[in-house]
C-alpha cells in the first residue's frame, strides 16, 4: 500500500509540474473521464503534452538512421517544385503558430494568469521537431526523394492529436467556451488545417530528380510513387489497366533500374564469391567424384554427388549481397507479427463487450475499428515482407544464372565431361526456385517456435493450467511432422536425380534427334523417358502423399488442441465454463499456433531442398577451370616466330594422362604450316593447346596477336548468315563480300530465302555440313586475326570448293597469305604447297621440315605418304578431317550430320517468296487462358476421379462447419449454479466431428496429388510423342532451348505446382462458402455486405488474372530464350573462348536475362497487389461483421457473435488465397498450354503398319527404284528433287556425286522419308515405301552420315541400343573396324561411358563407331555419306576394305565430295539442280566426257 501511495504521488507531481491547476482537470489522466463515460474524451492537459509529443518522439528516434540511409543513396536532387514549396510554406507557418502560442501563453502568464509548463514546453518540442522537419524537408530534396514514407507517419500521428483537439475545441465552442479562450480556439482551427493540409501534399509525389543515374525510356513507376501508393501498391496500376485492355507486350513491360540488371548484380555477387570461396580449382576433387560416378551408378550426375563443394562460401557470398534488404523485410515480418497477436487480444474485449449488457455501445465501435486497423497494419507489413523476399528471388535469379553463364565460358575439357545441357537448365530453373523459396520461408525456422511460445502464453492466461495440455498434443504432431518432412525431403532428392536424368536423356536425344529417326529409335528412346518419368512420379506420388499426411496432420492440430484443451478445462472441474469469449479467443489464438506449427516444417523442408540445390549449384561453379593464359617464353623464344612451343607437355584434365608430349615448334609470320598424321595422332588436340583447352604440365606457349579458330565440327550460332561471319565485328561490307566470295558462299546466300539475312536454325540445322563448315572458315577469315589455326576445314566440301576454298584463303596467294597459318589435315597433294609440315604420332612430333625434305628423309612422312598413295595416285583429294586424338568438340555437340546438301536444293524459295525463314519464334498466346486447356487437364487426370475429389471436399466442409456450430452452441449452454449441462456430450460430438474432418482432407488432398500425377504423366506422354513424330523440319525451326523449357520449366509446373494450387483452390472455395452461410446464420444482414464485397472481388479477380497470364507467357518465353542461349554457348565455348569474344556473349546473355527479369518483376508486384488489396477488403469484411454485431447486440447470444467475427477474420485470408489460387492457378496453366502447344503441329506418318505385303526378312534383294519422284522441304519453296527416274538393283554399289546443292543428300533423305515426296514414288523391293510405317523402313536401312553421333551412354548401348545383339557379336564388329584393342584398354572396355556428343572420343573413332553400328544391323541396303571424311588415308582404305567385304550381298548408295571416293563403285549417279544429270558405270560416264568427265577432270583422276 505504500509503494502504490508513493507512485501515485509521484504521478500526481508531474501531473501537477505539467498540469496547470486552474483547469477543470489538473490530472494527466482520468480513467473516468476516458474510460468509463458514455462520452469519453482526453483530459486537457493529456491532449496538450502526451498526444503532442508522440509524433515527435517518433520523427526523433528514427531520424538517425533514416539521415544515414539517405546519405548512403543519393539519386540526384529535385528542383524547387510547387509541392516543395507548399510543404516548406506550411512548416513555418506551423512554427509561426508554434512561437505564437508560446508568446500568448507568456504573455498571459505576465498578467497573471496561471498556465500549464505544458503549454509552454509542448509548443518548444514541436518547434525543434518542426526545424527538423524542414531539415529533412530540403535533404530529401537534395538526394532526390520524391516520396517520404518516414515524413508521412509523422504527419499523420499529428493528425490524430490534432483532430481530437479539434473536435474538443468545437464540442467546447458549442457550449459556449469560445469566447474564454477564443485564442486557442483559432489556433488549434489552424493548426488542424495545416497538418491536415501537410498531411495531403505527403501524398503527392514531387518531381523526378535531375542527374538520375537511371535514364530509361520506360522506367519502373515504383521510384515516382507516393509512399501510399509504394506501399499499397496501386503504383502498378498503369500495367495492370493496359493488360486488362489489351495484350502485354515486351515493349509496355518497364525497364530495370540500375541496381537490378545483371551487370550490376553479377559484378557483386562474382565479388562476394571470389572473396568468400578461394579460386583454387581441386581437380583432385573431380576426378574423384568422375571416378566415384562411374563405381556407383553409371546414370548418376555429378551435380547430385555434392560432397565436396564449399556450399557455405556460395550461401555467405548471398548473403553479403542481400542482407541489407532481407533484414528490412524480416523487420516487416516481425511487426507485423505483433499485430498479428494483437488481433485475437482485441477480439477478446470485444466478445467481453458483447457479453457485459452494461458496457456502453462506444466500446463496441472502437474495437471493431480497432480489429480493422490491426487487420490492415498486419497486412501491409507482411505483404511488405512478402515483396522484398520475392523481389530478392528475382535479383537471386539473375546473380545464379550471371555465375553458371560465366563458369560456362571457363569451364576446362575435363570438367565439361561432368556436365550436360540438361543439368546446367536444371541449375538456373529448378535449383534457383528452391533458392527463392528459401527467401520466403528461412524465417520461419526462428519466427514460427517464437510465434508458438507466444500462443502457448496467451493460452495459458485465458483458460489457466489446463491450457499447458495443448502443449503435449503439440509436441506430438511436431515430430511427426518432422519425420513427414524428413521423409518428403528424401523422396523430393530422388526425384531431382530422377529430373537430372530425365533432363540428360532429353537433352541428348531433342540434340540428336536425326539419328533417332534415321534409326528408327525414337520408342526406344521415348520408352527409356517414360520409364526414367515413372521412377520420377512414383518418387513424387510418394512425396505428395507424405505431403497429404502433412496436411491433415496440420489442419487436424487445430482441432486436436482445441478439443483437448476444452476437454480437459471443462470435464477436470465442472466449474469451468466454456463461454463465447475463451472459445473463439482461443481458436483465434489455436489458429495462430497452427499455422506457425504448419510453417514450421515448410520451412525446414524449404531449407533442406536449398541445400540441396546449393550444394548443386556450389558443385558446379567449383568444377575445374581453364588455365589462366600465361607467357613464360623467353625473349630468345619469342622472337623465333608467332606461334612458339617449348617443352610442352599437356593433358585434358590437371590428373589426366598426357596426351601431348615434348611438343616443341616455332612457327614464323606468315607462314602455312600443315600437321598430319593418323588418326588419335593428336592433331587437333595440338591446336586445342594452343587455345588453352588443354591443362598445361610443362613448358610454354606464345601466340602473338589474335588468334581466329576454324573446329574440325564447326559451330553455328542461332542468328543471321551476316550475324554469324561478322561475330560481333563492325560490318566492312566490302571486306564481307570478298571473305563470302572466297568461301565459296556467295551461290549459297543467292539461294537463300532473305540472302545474308537469311537466319540460320539452331545448330545450324538448316544448313548443310559442307555449308557450316564454309560459314565458320568465312567467320574466321573476316577477323582479320594474326595466328589462323585450321582444324581440317576442307573435309566436308567437295573437290571443286575444296580447291577454291584454298585458293582464295589458305593457299600461298589467298587472302590469308600474309597471316600465320596452322592447317591440320590429311591431303597430302597440299603438302609441296606449304612452307613447312609437322608430323605428329602418339602424342609427340615425329618430323618437322618442307615436305620434299622429309620426304627424301624416308620417315613417318614417307610412311604416311605410301599408305597414302595405295589409295590414290596421286593427292588429288581434298579429304580427311584430322581427328585430334581425344577432341573435346565445343561443348554439348549436336553432330547432326545434314544430308541434305540443301545450299540450292532444299533452300531455294520461289521467286516470288524471299523471306526469312525464322526459328526460334514460339506460339504467342494472348489473354486469358482458354478452357479448353483447363478441360483437358482435368481429362487428363481422370473426370470421375474429379468428381470423386469435390465429392470428398464437400464432406470436409460439411464436418468442419458442423464442429464450429457445434462449438457455438455449447458456448452458448446456459450456467446452473456455476456449471453448464450435457459437457460430455458436447465434447464427444466435437471429436468425432473432428475426426471427420480430418479423414475427408487427407483423402482429398491425396486425391487431388493423385489425380495431378496421373494428369501429369499422360500430358509428358503427350508432349513426348508429339516432338519425336514431329518432322525434321520442325527440329530445324525450333531452338532446342524451347523444348527444352518444356520439358524442365512448364513440366515442373504440372507435376508439383498446379495439383497443389487446385487444391488450394478447392478447399478456399469450399471454406469460403461454410463462412459464408456461417457469418449469414449468425447476422443475416450481413449478406449486404458480402454479395458486393465478392463481386468487387471477383471484379480484382478478372482484372489482374488478365495481365497476370499475359506476364507469365512473357516470362516464359524470355526464359527459353535464356536457356537456348546458355545451351549454345555450352556448346561453343571452346570457339567463343579462341576468339576472345566471352565479354559480348556474357553481355548478351545479361541482356536475356534482363529481358526475362523485365517480366518476372511486374508478375511479383502484381501479386502483391492482388494479395494486399484482397486482405485490405477483406478487413473491410471484418469490420462491417463487428459494426453489425454492435448494431444487433441485444438480439445475439455471444457465441452466435464469436462465431460470426471469427469466421469474418478467416475471411480476409480465405478470399484473398481463394482469388490468388485461382490467379495462381491460371497462371500456371500456361504451362500446360505450353505444353500443349505442339499438340495440332504436322506429325510424321505412323511408325509401324499392318501389311500384308510386309515379310519378315524384307527386303531380301534391296533393289531401289525412284519413279518419276520429286521432293521440296516445305510447300513454300520449290522442287530439290524433280522427276527423278532411276532403278538400282540388287547388291550393287551406286556412288552419288554432283556438285554442292545438286540434290545428293536430298535423295537420301527421301530414300529414309525423312521428307516426303511431293510427286512420285520409291520402290524397294516392289513395295512403295509410302505404304509402310517409318520404322518399318528405317530399321531395314543402315546409314553411317557424314558427321558421327555417339550418346552420354555406355559404348555398348551406342553399338546397340535396342539389346539385340550379344557381346560377342559387338566385339566382332569392333574387330572389323579395327576398334577392338582400343575398346579392350579402355577401363570399362564395353561399359566405358561416353561424354555428350562423344566428347572423350576423337571424331575419327566417332565415325568408326558409328560403322560398327552398321554392321551390327546387317540390313540390305547401306547409305554412306561421307563416311571415311573424318579418318585418315591408311584408316579410309582399311574402312572401304570392310564396307567391300563385309556389305559385299547389300545394296550400297554412297553420297561423296569426292569423286574417287566412288571410283570403284558399279555406277555412278550424277546430281544437277536436283535432277539426274547421268548415270551409268564409271566407265562409261568418263567415256562421254560429260559432267562426271570434268568433275574426275577437276580431281587429277582423267
Amino acid at each position: 500500500m505504500e509503494l502504490e501511495a508513493e507512485a501515485e504521488a509521484e504521478k500526481m507531481t508531474v501531473a501537477s509540474w505539467l498540469c496547470s491547476p486552474s483547469e477543470e482537470s489538473a490530472e494527466l489522466w482520468d480513467w473516468n473521464r476516458t474510460w468509463y463515460t458514455d462520452m469519453p474524451s482526453f483530459t486537457p492537459c493529456f491532449q496538450n503534452t502526451v498526444l503532442l509529443w508522440i509524433p515527435c518522439i517518433y520523427l526523433w528516434v528514427l531520424f538517425p538512421f533514416y539521415y544515414f540511409y539517405l546519405q548512403r543513396n543519393s539519386r540526384g536532387y529535385i528542383r524547387m517544385s510547387a509541392v516543395f514549396k507548399s510543404k516548406m510554406v506550411l512548416a513555418f507557418a506551423l512554427l509561426l503558430l508554434c512561437f505564437s502560442s508560446i508568446f500568448f501563453t507568456l504573455w498571459q502568464a505576465v498578467q497573471g494568469v496561471p498556465q500549464a509548463r505544458g503549454l509552454i514546453l509542448s509548443p518548444a518540442v514541436q518547434i525543434v521537431t518542426l526545424i527538423l522537419v524542414v531539415f529533412l524537408t530540403q535533404t530529401e530534396r537534395l538526394k532526390g526523394v520524391q516520396s517520404s514514407g518516414l515524413l508521412l507517419v509523422y504527419w499523420l500521428l499529428c493528425f490524430f492529436p490534432a483532430a481530437i483537439s479539434f473536435s474538443s475545441k468545437i464540442q467546447h465552442a458549442l457550449e459556449g467556451g469560445f469566447r474564454k479562450d477564443a485564442f486557442h480556439h483559432v489556433s488549434s482551427y489552424i493548426y488542424f488545417t495545416l497538418i491536415l493540409s501537410e498531411l495531403v501534399l505527403c501524398c503527392f509525389t514531387d518531381q523526378p530528380p535531375f542527374f538520375s543515374q537511371d535514364t530509361a525510356e520506360n522506367p519502373c513507376p515504383e521510384g515516382r510513387a507516393s509512399f501510399v501508393s509504394r506501399i499499397t501498391f496501386w503504383w502498378l496500376l498503369g500495367l495492370l489497366w493496359k493488360g486488362y485492355r489489351q495484350p502485354l507486350r515486351t515493349e509496355d513491360l518497364w525497364s530495370l533500374t540500375r541496381e537490378n540488371t545483371s551487370k550490376e548484380i553479377v559484378t557483386q555477387i562474382e565479388e562476394a564469391w571470389r572473396k568468400n570461396c578461394a579460386v583454387k580449382q581441386v581437380a583432385e576433387s573431380v576426378q574423384f567424384r568422375s571416378e566415384q560416378a562411374r563405381e556407383e551408378c553409371e546414370e548418376a550426375s555429378l551435380l547430385l554427388r555434392t560432397e565436396y563443394c564449399p556450399s557455405k562460401p556460395l550461401l555467405k557470398a548471398f548473403w553479403s549481397l542481400f542482407r541489407p534488404s532481407f533484414l528490412l523485410g524480416t523487420l516487416s515480418l516481425v511487426i507485423g507479427d505483433i499485430f498479428l497477436f494483437l488481433i485475437p487480444t482485441t477480439l477478446s474485449l470485444f466478445l467481453g463487450f458483447i457479453a457485459d449488457p452494461e458496457a456502453p455501445s462506444w466500446k463496441g465501435y472502437f474495437y471493431a475499428m480497432l480489429l480493422f486497423l490491426l487487420a490492415c497494419l498486419q497486412t501491409l507489413f507482411e505483404q511488405r515482407y512478402m515483396y522484398v523476399c520475392l523481389a530478392l528471388g528475382v535479383k537471386l535469379k539473375t546473380a545464379v544464372t550471371g555465375l553458371v553463364y560465366r563458369k560456362i565460358l571457363v569451364l576446362s575439357a575435363a570438367a565439361k565431361k561432368t556436365t550436360t545441357v540438361g543439368e546446367i537448365v536444371n541449375l538456373v530453373s529448378v535449383d534457383v526456385q528452391k533458392l527463392t523459396d528459401l527467401i520466403v520461408y528461412v524465417n520461419g525456422t526462428w519466427l514460427a517456435p517464437v510465434r508458438i511460445i507466444i500462443c502457448f502464453v496467451f493460452l495459458c492466461q485465458l483458460l489457466g493450467p489446463p491450457a499447458l495440455t495443448s502443449v503435449a498434443v503439440f509436441l506430438f504432431l511436431l515430430p511427426l511432422n518432422f519425420v513427414i518432412t524428413k521423409k518428403r525431403s528424401h523422396f523430393q532428392e530422388v526425384q531431382m536425380q530422377h529430373k537430372d536424368r530425365r533432363a540428360k536423356l532429353i537433352s541428348s536425344a531433342l540434340g540428336n534427334i536425326k539419328t533417332l529417326k534415321l534409326h528408327g529409335w525414337e520408342e526406344h528412346f521415348t520408352g527409356q523417358a517414360l520409364h526414367v518419368r515413372m521412377q520420377e512420379l512414383q518418387a513424387l506420388k510418394t512425396s505428395q502423399f507424405l505431403f497429404s499426411a502433412s496436411l491433415a496432420s496440420f489442419h487436424s492440430s487445430t482441432f486436436l488442441i482445441a478439443f483437448v484443451m476444452f476437454a480437459v478445462y471443462t470435464l477436470a472441474d465442472e466449474h469451468n465454463v466454456l463461454n463465447a469469449q475463451k472459445a473463439f479467443v482461443s481458436l483465434a489464438l489455436v489458429n495462430i499456433l497452427n499455422t506457425a506449427h504448419s510453417f514450421l516444417p515448410f520451412s525446414i523442408n524449404a531449407v533442406m531442398q536449398a541445400r540441396v540445390s546449393l550444394k548443386r549449384l556450389a558443385t558446379f561453379l567449383c568444377l575445374e577451370e581453364l588455365e589462366p593464359p600465361t607467357v613464360e617464353c623467353d625473349s630468345s623464344d619469342c622472337m623465333k616466330g608467332y606461334v612458339v612451343v617449348r617443352n610442352g607437355t599437356f593433358s585434358w584434365g590437371r590428373k589426366d594422362p598426357p596426351c601431348l608430349k615434348r611438343i616443341n615448334l616455332a612457327i614464323p609470320q606468315g607462314s602455312l604450316c600443315a600437321v598430319v598424321g593418323p588418326v588419335g595422332a593428336g592433331k587437333s588436340s595440338l591446336l586445342s593447346a594452343l587455345l588453352g583447352e588443354l591443362w598445361r604440365t610443362e613448358g610454354c606457349v606464345l601466340l602473338k596477336g589474335p588468334v581466329a579458330f576454324v573446329p574440325q565440327e564447326p559451330w553455328v550460332q542461332n542468328a543471321s548468315v551476316e550475324g554469324n561471319v561478322v561475330f560481333g565485328q563492325g560490318m566492312d561490307r566490302r571486306w564481307y563480300e570478298r571473305v563470302i566470295s572466297a568461301c565459296a558462299l556467295q551461290t549459297d546466300l543467292e539461294g537463300f530465302p532473305a540472302g545474308s539475312q537469311t537466319e540460320i536454325g539452331e545448330k545450324g540445322m538448316n544448313l548443310s555440313g559442307g555449308q557450316k563448315q564454309r560459314l565458320a572458315l568465312a567467320r574466321a577469315v573476316y577477323r582479320k586475326a594474326a595466328v589462323y589455326l585450321l582444324d581440317d576445314p576442307l573435309s566436308a566440301v567437295d573437290a571443286q570448293v575444296g580447291q577454291h576454298i584454298f585458293e582464295q584463303v589458305i593457299g600461298p596467294s589467298g587472302l590469308l597469305k600474309d597471316k600465320t597459318r596452322l592447317l591440320v589435315t590429311n591431303s597430302v597433294h597440299l603438302l609441296p604447297q606449304v612452307d613447312s609440315v609437322i608430323v605428329m604420332a602418339d602424342g609427340q612430333i615425329s618430323e618437322v621440315g618442307c615436305s620434299q625434305e622429309l620426304v627424301q628423309r624416308e620417315g613417318a612422312l614417307a610412311e604416311f605418304l605410301r599408305t597414302h598413295s595405295t589409295k590414290e595416285k596421286e593427292g588429288q583429294a581434298l579429304q580427311g578431317a584430322g581427328a585430334g586424338h581425344e577432341m573435346i568438340p565445343p561443348g554439348h555437340v549436336d553432330h547432326q550430320g545434314k544430308f541434305a546438301e540443301r545450299e540450292g536444293g532444299g533452300y531455294r524459295p520461289s521467286k516470288g517468296g524471299m523471306t526469312a525463314l525464322k526459328t526460334g519464334g514460339e506460339r504467342e498466346f494472348t489473354g486469358r487462358v482458354k478452357s479448353s486447356v483447363y478441360l483437358s487437364y482435368l481429362r487428363a487426370g481422370g473426370s470421375l476421379f474429379w468428381a470423386y475429389i469435390v465429392f470428398l471436399f464437400i464432406c470436409q466442409q460439411v464436418a468442419s462447419f458442423s464442429r464450429s456450430y457445434w462449438l457455438s452452441l455449447w458456448a452458448n449452454d446456459p450456467v446452473c449454479n456455476g456449471t453448464q449441462q450435457h459437457t460430455q456430450l458436447r465434447v464427444g460430438v466435437f471429436f468425432s466431428l473432428g475426426v471427420a474432418q480430418a479423414l475427408s482432407k487427407f483423402g482429398s488432398a491425396a486425391a487431388v496429388f493423385l489425380a495431378g500425377a496421373v494428369a501429369s504423366r499422360r500430358l509428358f506422354a503427350r508432349l513426348l510423342r508429339d516432338i519425336v513424330r514431329s518432322p525434321m523440319m520442325f527440329f530445324e525451326q525450333t531452338p532446342t532451348g524451347d523444348l527444352l523449357n518444356r520439358f524442365s520449366k512448364e513440366m515442373d509446373s504440372v507435376d508439383s505446382i498446379i495439383p497443389d494450387k487446385l487444391k488450394s483452390l478447392l478447399g478456399f472455395v469450399f471454406h469460403l462458402l461454410e463462412i459464408y452461410i456461417a457469418i449469414i446464420v449468425a447476422t443475416p444482414i450481413a449478406v449486404v455486405a458480402i454479395v458486393p464485397l465478392t463481386a468487387l472481388y471477383a471484379a480484382f479477380q478478372s482484372f489482374f488474372v488478365a495481365t497476370s497470364c499475359q506476364l507469365k507467357r512473357l516470362e516464359a518465353r524470355s526464359r527459353s530464350s535464356v536457356y537456348s542461349h546458355i545451351a549454345e554457348t555450352f556448346q561453343g565455348s571452346s570457339g567463343i573462348r579462341a576468339y576472345r569474344d566471352q565479354q559480348r556473349f556474357v553481355w548478351q546473355s545479361d541482356v536475356k536475362v534482363d529481358e526475362n527479369q523485365r517480366a518476372a518483376f511486374p508478375a511479383v508486384v502484381a501479386d502483391r497487389w492482388l494479395a494486399t488489396n484482397l486482405e485490405l477488403l477483406g478487413n473491410g469484411l471484418v469490420l462491417t461483421a463487428a459494426v453489425l454485431a454492435v448494431a444487433s447486440k441485444p438480439h445475439l447470444s455471444p457465441g452466435m457473435v464469436g462465431f460470426s467475427v471469427s469466421c469474418a477474420l478467416q475471411v480476409t485470408g480465405i478470399l484473398n488465397w481463394m482469388v490468388r489460387s485461382l490467379a495462381e492457378t491460371e497462371n500456371n496453366m500456361v504451362s500446360v498450354e505450353r505444353v500443349r502447344d505442339y499438340l495440332e503441329t504436322p506429325k510424321e506418318g505412323p511408325w509401324t503398319l499392318r501389311s500384308n505385303f510386309l515379310t519378315e526378312n524384307w527386303p531380301s534383294e534391296g533393289a531401289i527404284e525412284f519413279k518419276g519422284y520429286s521432293l521440296r522441304y516445305r510447300p513454300d519453296l520449290e522442287l530439290s528433287l524433280k522427276n527423278v527416274n532411276i532403278k538400282i538393283y540388287e547388291q550393287e554399289k551406286i556412288g552419288i556425286c554432283g556438285r554442292t546443292g545438286a540434290g545428293k543428300s536430298s535423295l537420301a533423305m527421301g530414300l529414309l522419308r525423312l521428307v516426303e515426296a511431293a510427286e512420285g514414288e520409291i520402290l524397294i523391293d516392289g513395295i512403295n515405301i509410302a505404304q509402310l510405317g517409318l520404322h518399318d523402313l528405317r530399321r531395314k536401312i543402315s546409314i553411317i552420315p557424314q558427321d558421327p553421333v555417339l550418346f552420354p551412354d555406355s559404348l555398348r548401348r551406342n553399338l546397340d541400343p535396342l539389346n539385340e545383339h550379344s557381346d560377342e557379336d559387338i566385339w566382332i564388329a569392333l574387330e572389323r573396324v579395327l576398334l577392338k584393342s582400343f575398346v579392350w584398354d579402355l577401363p570399362e572396355r564395353l561399359a566405358y561411358e561416353c561424354s555428350e556428343g562423344g566428347g572423350n572420343l576423337s571424331v575419327g573413332q566417332q565415325q568408326l563407331f558409328c560403322l560398327a553400328r552398321a554392321l551390327l544391323r546387317k540390313t540390305r541396303i547401306l547409305v554412306l555419306d561421307e563416311a571415311t571424311a573424318a579418318v585418315d588415308p591408311k584408316t579410309d582404305l582399311q574402312i572401304q576394305s570392310t564396307i567391300k567385304t563385309q556389305f559385299r550381298e547389300c545394296t550400297v548408295l554412297t553420297i561423296a565430295h569426292r569423286v574417287k571416293t566412288v571410283m570403284d563403285c558399279d555406277r555412278i549417279l550424277v546430281m544437277e539442280n536436283g535432277q539426274v544429270a547421268e548415270f551409268d558405270t564409271p566407265e562409261t560416264l568418263i567415256g562421254q566426257k560429260g559432267l562426271f568427265y570434268r568433275m574426275a577432270e577437276e580431281s587429277g583422276l582423267v
